[in-house]
């Protein structure tokens, strides 16, 4: 019997940033290291793919920046005729460099993902693909270095957030690192 194969397309970009499930208002929060579920389900729509089988994640290093933020609700001041919304500044540990290698089963799914762009979680984290397809075994695959949430539940499993493709079910996954992922890059 001969061993599963990959197609695979990376995507690299300046910066990118994946908003942890649980920081909704934490005023210093840093880009999570794997990508969800929903996320992958969202950029294989984005794609018009049949399946993303695995991935990798990598970057060079997180760096700290400050944002500014405006509340929802408006504070009304009667007696100035105004409507004011409070800010404040949040701290973001946001991911340079990325590197998220995905591998596909078809070749024609490889060749479609290789012609466009990808985003992480923001428009803004746009990462562009190499266009060079490399086909690996999936032992070559386990040796590239990089995060990997293993999808599913089990006994070392994390709750990582809720699918919104999946009626807002709770995801689970078992974090997968490989190698030193921080700071290197893939196929050099």
């Amino acid at each position: 019997m001969s061993e599963e194969h990959y197609y695979i397309v990376r995507y690299t970009g300046p910066f990118g940033y994946i908003k942890p499930w649980t920081a909704v208002r934490d005023e210093r929060t840093f880009s999570q290291q794997f990508v969800t579920p929903s996320i992958i389900e969202g950029i294989r729509q984005k794609l018009g793919v049949t399946a993303i089988l695995r991935y990798r994640l990598t970057y060079a290093k997180i760096d700290l920046q400050q944002e500014r933020t405006q509340s929802r609700a408006f504070v009304i001041e009667t007696k100035k005729r105004r409507a004011t919304r409070e800010q404040s500044i949040l701290t973001r540990g946001v991911m340079l460099e990325p590197v998220l290698t995905l591998a596909f089963a078809k070749q024609e799914d490889a060749e479609r993902a290789a012609e466009q762009h990808v985003c992480l979680c923001r428009n803004e984290d746009i990462l562009l693909p190499d266009r060079v397809i490399k086909r690996l075994s999936a032992t070559e695959f386990e040796l590239l270095p990089g995060f990997e949430l293993e999808f599913g539940q089990g006994p070392a499993a994390i709750m990582v957030g809720y699918d919104r493709f999946r009626d807002n079910q709770p995801m689970y996954g078992t974090l997968h690192i490989v190698g030193t992922p921080v700071g290197v890059q893939p196929f050099e």
